[in-house]
């Protein structure tokens, strides 16, 4: 007869597995808008991962996994400026294969990305969060760990900052500084 405590780690781990298998694209996603870099955010999702897995047991009996999974994914995107300081170079445009075509989607995303590169790092995380994540000013506030007024006037001085980005007022100029012509 197996030991109830490798039946509970092997029906831990198939449980992890199933988590990480539905929610790795969305924390790859938010990760991207983060940090701005395809290979930075699949490294900042499986760093987070990571983690979370050292604690699963743990972890799966909280309220609400996916909202500790993101602060998880949050901290360790802030760990990465205290470990080091290297220069962030967000990118315009992703380099998905296809940002060689031009197209109105393409200069619509583009512009987004630059205007969020302009932001600095806890803005733009309130803006992740509270807009493409949809998550409640309450519940961004707990993800990173400070007040809602925080959140709000983050939030705020970041619509501020993009409403006046050039890059959102111009789209057209994202594709033209990363060198591609846009179609007429």
């Amino acid at each position: 007869m197996p030991e109830s405590g490798t039946d509970n780690k092997a029906d831990a781990d198939t449980e992890f597995q199933a988590y990480m298998a539905a929610r790795w694209p969305v924390l790859v996603r938010t990760a991207y808008l983060l940090t701005g870099d395809r290979f930075l955010a699949e490294d900042l999702a499986q760093t987070a991962l990571t983690r979370v897995y050292a604690s699963w047991r743990r972890v799966r009996r909280a309220d609400d996994v996916d909202a500790y999974v993101r602060r998880v994914l949050v901290n360790a995107n802030s760990g990465r400026f205290r470990k080091r300081r290297v220069a962030e170079h967000l990118v315009a445009a992703p380099q998905d294969g296809r940002s060689h075509i031009p197209h109105e989607p393409l200069a619509q995303r583009s512009a987004v990305m630059a205007a969020l590169a302009e932001l600095p790092p806890r803005q733009r995380a309130v803006v992740v969060l509270r807009y493409w994540e949809d998550l409640s000013e309450r519940e961004v506030a707990a993800v990173l760990g400070c007040s809602t007024g925080t959140v709000k006037s983050q939030a705020s001085k970041a619509l501020a900052r993009l409403r006046n980005s050039a890059a959102l007022v111009d789209p057209g100029s994202v594709l033209a500084e990363s060198g591609r012509k846009d179609a007429e």
